[in-house]
């Protein structure tokens, strides 16, 4: 489905979201949310293990991006991490506040708007042909210093399905193995690699481009697992409140993000392999070595002063981690919702360890019927993806506060009870797994109705006590915006017990 650009308008509701990374960047500074870094940085070691610090050094509240402005070897800066900082810059590039993500991001999926082809961008201000490529041209830093052979594009990938015309966009690894060509990390199973076998199947080079510095709702879209036979473009649109622009590329019928600060275009060969040196991988280890295909640069075009940006991933958290499970929950949260009837989900929440595969998923809702968790927590431990732990939690537990997840651990859940293993799962992203195979693990965490009453203040003492806190002068801050509702949550609870006795 696709909105009329009258009705685009409305999706908007008020927001502001960026329509280019330079604008991004001018709100990230204007918060407070950005630095620049004046000082020569060697691509090769140094901007990694710089940026590293941000997730490494600091808590995901003081987290913010970063412009090397001066890169050894180039004329062009390299920025990281941006859109992934934390969620309150996700946030920033969403144009709402971290807990409206969910309600932006729901009303992207379910009306997303197509692209509008444009015939100029500033994306193609300056063209360099197959004769003159030379990826080096490009600061394409080392992620792992010490141990990554080669340098690797970490962008937004862009196929298409030669019989239906579909475009799909996929995050992707690209490492250069030569001046002009790379390897494309895609495996049997991912979108990018059943769109190349639409060309390949009959011999052909299939198209490729590699977007590099979109505008924010690209990014947030390409790293998201939509369903399949989905334009990863359309939901961008649905985010943005408004058609993304996109033009032609100078070298195939590709339509590349208009906006981007560099495109990379290329033809993937049919049935050639390369070896994909070792790379750093989203779950903290090294990757072992694999044959993968390799496409062939045919030209680059980029914007007059590009800006280089490459996601910050690796050991986590990192950039990638937070992107990829932002977009993530917010998919679970509407299959959940829409596509399964379970209109009692409320919130789904991945932790910041492994993003969308191999994560820790927690959903919020208040059951309906006995077993109705641990039903729910099945559908999402059986989906097509790599979670490991899936944990079901009522509306009263605020599922991204860690301190309060570990109360209800504690408090609600009997293993011989609220436990349940799915074991001979094949999870070949799995550090753990053994021959690829390993488990999941589904946990209710529901109240069972036997817990006694909450041992807080009644709301209308607590928060009166707030207002006395202000007035004796202690340091401001403001209340948790989960707490009102967690007072609510147990007083009518407690009114329903009190009915039942009566």
């Amino acid at each position: 489905m696709t909105i009329s650009m009258e009705e685009s308008r409305k999706v908007k509701n008020g927001r502001k979201m960026c329509g280019s990374m330079r604008e991004f960047i001018d709100v990230l500074e204007a918060h407070g949310k950005f630095h620049r870094v004046s000082k020569q940085v060697d691509p090769s070691w140094e901007v990694s293990c710089m940026a590293r610090w941000i997730y490494q050094g600091l808590p995901m509240e003081e987290r913010f991006g970063l412009l090397f402005e001066n890169v050894k070897g180039s004329s062009m800066a390299v920025a990281t991490p941006l859109i992934g900082a934390s969620r309150q810059v996700y946030a920033l590039a969403l144009g709402t506040t971290p807990q409206k993500i969910h309600e932006v991001w729901l009303q992207a999926l379910r009306q997303p708007i197509a692209p509008k082809e444009v015939k100029s961008a500033p994306a193609q201000e300056v063209v360099i042909g197959k004769g003159e490529v030379d990826l080096s041209y490009l600061p394409v830093p080392i992620w792992t210093p010490g141990k990554d052979r080669r340098p690797c594009i970490t962008a937004c990938v862009i196929t298409k399905d030669k019989n239906t015309g579909v475009q799909n966009m996929g995050t992707y690894r690209c490492q250069v193995q030569s001046k002009n060509r790379c390897t494309l990390n895609t495996n049997p199973g991912r979108q990018a690699y059943e769109n190349y076998q639409t060309y390949a199947v009959n011999g052909e080079p299939a198209p490729v481009a590699v977007a590099i510095c979109c505008e924010p709702a690209v990014h947030m879209a390409t790293a998201a697992a939509l369903p399949k036979g989905i334009d990863e473009v359309t939901a961008a649109g649905g985010l943005k409140g408004a058609p993304v622009e996109m033009v032609r590329a100078k070298t195939s019928d590709l339509l590349v993000p208009a906006q981007a600060e560099i495109v990379v275009e290329g033809e993937i060969h049919p049935t050639g392999r390369m070896k994909e040196d070792a790379f750093g991988e989203f779950a903290g280890y090294m990757g072992p070595v694999g044959d993968r295909p390799f496409f062939d640069v045919q030209c680059i075009t980029h914007r007059k002063d590009p800006i280089y940006y490459g996601y910050l991933s690796q050991h986590p958290p990192s950039e990638s981690t937070l992107i990829q499970g932002q977009a993530n929950e917010c998919v679970i949260h509407k299959l959940l919702v829409d596509d399964w009837s379970e209109p009692t989900v409320l919130d789904v929440a991945l932790n910041q360890t492994h993003g969308g595969l191999l994560g820790s998923v927690v959903i919020q809702m208040d059951p309906t019927y006995p077993g109705h968790a641990k039903r729910v927590g099945r559908l999402v431990a059986e989906m097509g993806v790599f979670f490991k732990t899936v944990m079901v939690v009522n509306s009263d537990i605020d599922i991204r506060h860690q301190q309060h997840l570990d109360w209800m651990m504690n408090s609600r859940v009997n293993p011989e009870r609220d436990l349940v293993i799915i074991k001979d799962v094949y999870q070949i992203y799995d550090p753990s797994a053994v021959d690829g195979m390993g488990s999941k693990l589904v946990i209710d965490a529901t109240e069972s109705g036997s817990e006694p009453n909450l041992s807080l203040p009644p709301k209308d003492l607590f928060y009166k006590g707030y207002e006395s806190w202000k007035e004796a002068g202690l340091p401001d801050f403001e209340p948790p915006h989960w707490m009102e509702r967690l007072l609510d949550y147990h007083a009518k609870r407690m009114e329903a017990q009190e009915k039942e006795k009566d």
